[in-house]
């Protein structure tokens, strides 16, 4: 199309009738159609149009110092000049696109931020009320106006500290839950308190090498009585004004090093009993998790039973009134949604156990208000029982802190063993002082090799002890070992098992529902009976029922697993619905 434009305006130039001293030019340019197709069909409408272009390029007045006749326009550098212009604003909206995205996600980015700091200032301002509350109600205790009660005390504290964890109506997933749990659960603080304890003792070992002093100032009034001498009583004043001791333990022929050594493995034991705790917390919060969302699934069958009877109860009114069905169908529905509405009560109140059970697994039983989001769907492990076994006896916490615990009792062994060894230690001493102040001073230095007190009996006796002791922790772990690898062997077996259960489960379910939609229809146009209906019906929740038992049971199995073993499983991309 161009190109004919492009033609038709280079015939319209060569046409002497559009010369530029031709009076009859601005006639013709007068008789132009007003609205010629335009050079550009993509340009904008502030574009001019092709026949305003022939007028304006017409309509040129020559120039003042020297009257030149306007050439035509080529069609090819048109059409090349229009192609540029075209590229020049495409990459110009292209170019304003990436601005707007870099814009909108920095204005993303500025709300979130703005989302946080917000939720912080909600917190502190938060806490500085509770704070102000305890001392109004200290102040007001003081003047006996009235206080704030316990109660209402505890209940501001309480959600003062979970503030940033729960908030109300807050949706949270799995991993949150057990994020959670890791940041509050009191287990977890006690087992790094245990940790930190016997990390403590390390130092406390090597103590030993370190130097020890003694300072002090002294007075003394004397008064002696002598009988050999005329004048029998002596009275002076002693001062010792400083006095300053020193010890050094030089050596000890290896008892600090293994009791040091004994110490660090009970730290390192007590670390895994750390790791230990957190995977029993996890596994904790991921079964109490699971279990809410059964329930939850759990509601909703007893509800729409519930609906599904009603709606059966109407029904059996109907036939009755007019004769089809007998009365003992009108009874029959009526028991069956009576019994229906005791279930779901029941299951309601499964259902708020399970949020205490969670909150409790998460180590905040205060908190309620808050949901969980539906994720009972599976994805499938590829993991070898072969693998499971050797992982867990490389990462397994329970298994690495009874290895350790063997181990410090070989050092203790050791420990005992050279107990009967002395130790060599350095002294030094300095003091001033006499009858008067400044009148003597005197120092001293040396190294002895000395025993303690010795009880050969005693020392004896502890090292039978730190034998049996031995014995005992490596026979603990060996059958540690045993039990782990039973475990974690019965947790593969079970995980399989609903692995494979998940699909019959589904098949099942979907089988009862047309079994009870068949009825239900049978029914509904008068030829079943209430009997095939409540059969089909009880089929069809039962199924449902044990579908969603199976998808927990497969859950909680990978939890379990996952505890056991000390390491995560990983799962593949293929569903198991």
């Amino acid at each position: 199309m161009n190109k004919k434009l492009f033609i038709f305006m280079f015939l319209l130039l060569a046409n002497p009738v559009f010369a530029v001293d031709n009076p009859f030019r601005d006639e013709v340019v007068n008789e132009l159609p007003p609205t010629l197709p335009s050079v550009e069909a993509s340009n904008t409408n502030n574009e001019a149009t092709f026949s305003q272009k022939v007028k304006g390029f017409f309509t040129k007045k020559k120039n003042s110092d020297s009257a030149k006749e306007i050439a035509p326009v080529e069609p090819d550098k048109a059409e090349k000049a229009i192609e540029k212009e075209k590229n020049k604003q495409e990459k110009e909206a292209k170019k304003a696109e990436k601005k707007a995205a870099k814009e909108k996600a920095k204005a993303e980015k500025a709300a979130e931020k703005a989302k946080i700091d917000a939720a912080k200032t909600a917190e502190k301002t938060q806490d500085d009320k509770v704070e102000t509350t305890l001392e109004n109600t200290s102040e007001d205790n003081k003047t006996e106006t009235p206080a704030v009660t316990k109660s209402e005390e505890k209940t501001t504290l309480t959600n003062t500290a979970y503030e940033g964890s729960v908030q109300t109506t807050r949706i949270m997933e799995v991993d949150e839950c057990v994020k959670i749990a890791l940041e509050k659960h009191p287990l977890i603080h006690m087992a790094m308190s245990n940790a930190d304890i016997y990390k403590s003792r390390i130092a406390q070992a090597w103590a030993n090498y370190f130097p020890t002093f003694s300072a002090g100032i002294s007075y003394s009034r004397n008064d002696m009585q002598v009988s050999n001498f005329a004048f029998p009583t002596q009275k002076y004043d002693m001062f010792y004004v400083p006095s300053v001791s020193g010890n050094l333990l030089l050596f000890d022929f290896g008892k600090t090093k293994a009791q040091a050594d004994l110490a660090k493995n009970t730290y390192e034991s007590a670390k895994f009993e750390l790791q230990n705790s957190i995977n029993t917390v996890i596994y904790n919060v991921k079964q109490a998790y699971y279990n809410l969302l059964f329930a939850q699934q759990q509601v909703k069958v007893y509800e729409d039973t519930v609906k599904d009877f009603t709606l059966h109860l109407e029904q059996a009114k109907a036939y009755y009134d007019i004769g089809s069905k007998a009365k003992i169908d009108v009874l029959t529905a009526e028991y069956n949604l009576g019994n229906a509405k005791l279930n779901l009560i029941k299951a309601k109140n499964t259902l708020k156990i399970a949020y205490v059970q969670l909150s409790n697994a998460m180590g905040t039983p205060e908190i309620s208000d808050y949901d969980v989001i539906d994720n009972l769907k599976a994805k499938a492990y590829d993991i070898a029982v072969e693998e499971a076994v050797n992982t867990a006896f490389e990462t397994s916490p329970e298994l690495l802190a009874s290895k350790k615990k063997a181990d410090a009792s070989e050092l203790l062994v050791r420990s005992s063993r050279r107990a009967f060894t002395p130790n060599l230690q350095g002294f030094a001493s300095y003091s001033r002082g006499g009858k008067r102040v400044d009148t003597d001073y005197g120092y001293q230095f040396g190294a002895e090799l000395s025993y303690n007190t010795v009880n050969l009996m005693l020392l004896k006796k502890q090292v039978d002890e730190a034998k049996a002791t031995y014995k005992k922790d490596l026979a603990d772990y060996e059958n540690t070992k045993q039990t782990v690898y039973f475990n974690v062997k019965e947790a593969y077996i079970t995980l399989t098992n609903a692995q494979e259960s998940i699909t019959v489960a589904k098949l099942s379910m979907d089988q009862a529902k047309e079994q009870y939609d068949q009825a239900s229809g049978r029914y509904k146009v008068g030829l079943g009976d209430a009997i095939e209906l409540k059969d089909a019906e009880t089929t069809y929740r039962n199924s449902q029922l044990e579908y969603y038992s199976t998808l927990l049971n497969y859950h909680v199995s990978a939890a379990n697993l996952e505890k056991l073993m000390g390491s995560p499983l990983q799962a593949t991309d293929v569903d198991l619905l």
